[in-house]
């Protein structure tokens, strides 16, 4: 039996990056009775993903639905990072309005605007939840103004400035129009939804039409395309016709062999949907997100939202170095470029070309963060390969050269300040604004080239002590900015191979920051460390102390070694330079020189110099 679309609410949260959303969903599922009373629950359900879990984030979205009296919410848990923005541009499609998460101590932050942006361009409506309220240092009253005026900012129109504001606390599981309840459940939110988010639009009686928004992927099943029911009625054994998205003439007529409704967190199979739903649907090959399912008898396509196009790209290659093959599973070329090919499936916003080297294939993305979870993920399936640099896509608009900008908020503690301004500005940066901010820190604000933010996150880190916080966002084309020089410091490389010795270690750390420890083995062309300098330095790390028939007496004391600093996947991402890779296996992350060999590496260099 289809549901009434009148009581039918399609909701899209959204927020920035841990501004608590995908606990929010949790206790909105908790409240609606969807878990068994005794069913054990582990915290933030909608992140199924080992790398969304470690690391606080939703990368895909998530669809779930609730009952709440008799009315069905549909709600979808959109990424709240603006690498992901491919992900959120097509979400908003399939609902008719958010809730906007934001925290209440931190106020509106940069991927807010972004997802906020994109909103209420679809006109949609909002409810503001104001999240976190029973932090000790939250500002609820303050965060309320700050939100309104991004609004104004945004341009929202008089209903969207009318937006209700709830407070609530989803850990406590509590919301309340008072910004001082301590106490109560969901039962506000859940009433802001339904009265302020109008149900879906659509004729039940009209041919069939829905587009897909959201591919997801089942060993047993093959593709399952997701998307909502725009008008009419969607049978199993129904005969449809697929329209596809970049060319509405190709048609093909399929069979719907599954239909699925979402009810908690499970897909419920169901023989009949009707329109307002979302749905997901099985038993169509090579279904294409952007595709519309439509009747045979007025196969018309749906108009489809443009996927933002990727800023960053990357050389995945065969992992060539002497360690080739000893820690993945999967080492081949073939097995790499089938791997990424296939993530295209679910990734729209990803690019995957073919290069002139058969052992390399050309990855492009919306950012680093996009990029570094596809590197992590597939190392995690147990592949082995290594990357270039990420380099800046560059276009071409009104025959000028122009190049990806970022808008950059910084949150410091005041003795930095300089620092940070004095970094940014030598990397081409513009500060736009500047001004106190709370807790005592100074926010400032930048407009600087995606390009001069590579390599700069570890170097915040270590300005500001960790005392810093920095969020960046695409912020259109410009023309050109000139020459950047990114990386003040050059490289340690080791000068043979063997495995690391406390002596060598113990020399060469006076030169710079070390990356491994004692025993580590390396190879020749291996970077293992940063040079105090701008250039780089061959060391031996394998270097063992010529043995004497005199000992000294107290020359033989243990050597003290300076503690190494692990780098992290983004850290290499953004250390290595155009003469360098980043070797990645299950086990280890290895930086290199493209030409291992020393001498040979001279020449090449006294070849480009010359």
């Amino acid at each position: 039996m289809s549901q009434n679309i009148e009581n039918i609410r399609n909701v899209a949260i959204i927020a920035h990056v841990d501004h608590g959303k995908t606990t929010l969903v949790d206790q909105l599922l908790r409240q609606s009775g969807i878990f068994r009373s005794n069913q054990e629950i582990q915290e933030r359900v909608m992140d199924s993903g080992d790398i969304e879990r470690e690391r606080g984030i939703t990368i895909l979205s998530k669809n779930t639905a609730v009952n709440y009296g008799d009315t069905k919410i549909n709600i979808i848990d959109t990424p709240g990072h603006a690498d992901f923005g491919g992900e959120v541009e097509r979400v908003l499609k399939m609902v008719d309005g958010v809730v906007l998460v934001v925290d209440a101590f931190e106020g509106p932050m940069p991927q807010t605007k972004f997802v906020l942006r994109k909103a209420l361009e679809l006109n949609h409506p909002v409810v503001v939840c104001v999240n976190k309220v029973d932090r000790p240092e939250a500002r609820p009253d303050e965060v309320v103004d700050e939100v309104l005026e991004l609004f104004m900012e945004l341009d929202a129109n008089e209903d969207q400035l009318d937006s209700p504001f709830v407070f609530a606390s989803a850990r406590g599981g509590y919301a309340s129009e008072d910004a001082n309840a301590r106490e109560g459940d969901m039962k506000p939110l859940f009433e802001a939804i339904i009265n302020h988010i109008p149900a879906p639009k659509g004729d039940v009686n009209a041919p069939a039409q829905a587009l897909i928004s959201t591919i997801d992927y089942s060993e047993y099943l093959g593709r399952i395309g997701i998307g909502k029911i725009e008008n009419g009625v969607l049978r199993v054994n129904d005969e449809v016709v697929v329209l596809n998205m970049h060319n509405a003439e190709t048609q093909k007529k399929v069979r719907i062999t599954k239909l699925y409704e979402f009810q908690g967190l499970q897909r419920v199979e169901v023989k009949e949907a009707s329109v307002g739903n979302i749905v997901a649907l099985s038993g169509i090959e090579n279904i294409m997100i952007g595709d519309t399912i439509c009747s045979p008898e007025k196969p018309e396509p749906l108009p489809f939202v443009k996927i933002s196009e990727p800023t960053l790209a990357m050389n995945f290659s065969v992992n060539d170095s002497p360690f080739a093959g000893q820690e993945g599973k999967y080492v081949t070329s073939r097995q790499i470029r089938d791997r990424l090919f296939k993530e295209l499936n679910t990734d729209v916003s990803l690019r995957v070309e073919d290069t002139d080297n058969l052992d390399s294939v050309k990855v492009s993305g919306r950012g680093e963060l996009h990029l570094s979870i596809l590197i992590e993920t597939l190392r995690r399936e147990g592949y082995e390969f290594q990357v270039s640099k990420p380099e800046v896509l560059f276009r071409e608009i009104n025959g000028k050269k122009c190049e990806p900008m970022e808008a950059v908020t910084i949150d410091v503690p005041e003795e930095f300040v300089g620092n940070v301004i004095e970094k940014l500005g030598s990397r081409k940066g513009e500060m736009t604004n500047m001004y106190p901010a709370k807790g005592g820190y100074t926010r400032l604000e930048f407009s600087i080239p995606a390009r001069g933010l590579i390599g700069y996150r570890s170097e915040f880190m270590t300005d500001t002590k960790g005392n810093g916080i920095m969020n960046s966002l695409f912020d259109g084309y410009e023309p050109y900015k000139g020459d950047i020089v990114t990386r003040s410091q050059g490289s340690l490389v080791a000068f043979e191979s063997g495995e690391a010795i406390t002596y060598g270690l113990y020399n060469a750390q006076e030169r710079g920051d070390l990356f491994i420890g004692a025993g580590t083995k390396v190879y020749e062309g291996m970077v293992v460390g940063r040079n105090a300098r701008a250039d780089d330095m061959d060391i031996n790390v394998c270097k063992k102390k010529q043995l004497t028939n005199t000992r000294a007496s107290g020359s033989d004391d243990a050597l003290k070694l300076t503690p190494h600093i692990t780098m992290s996947l983004e850290q290499c991402m953004e250390f290595i330079s155009d003469d360098e890779l980043l070797e990645v296996t299950p086990q280890n992350l290895r930086m290199r020189k493209k030409i291992l060999d020393n001498t040979q590496r001279r020449k090449a260099k006294n070849r480009a110099n010359s």
